[in-house]
């Protein structure tokens, strides 16, 4: 079946023009999933999760360390 499209309100007054000026000018997604994504590359820097969190494991191991060799 081919999807014909439809017409939206909201795109024919401009509300989505507007949602995404909004969402480029601050660099903050409006939807739900976007923040999400964007909240996901911030605290992964970009990657995947398991290296970033082996990487701050040994960080902390390393630091742990340290810390009981100076007290």
């Amino acid at each position: 079946m081919v999807n014909k499209g439809g017409f939206s309100w909201k795109r024919a007054i401009g509300v989505t023009r507007v949602k995404q000026n909004i969402s480029r000018s601050t660099g903050i997604p409006l939807t739900k999933s976007g923040r999400q994504r964007k909240v996901g590359k911030i605290a992964t820097g970009g990657c995947c999760l398991i290296p970033a969190l082996l990487v701050f494991i040994i960080f902390s191991i390393f630091t742990g360390l340290i810390l009981i060799a100076i007290f």
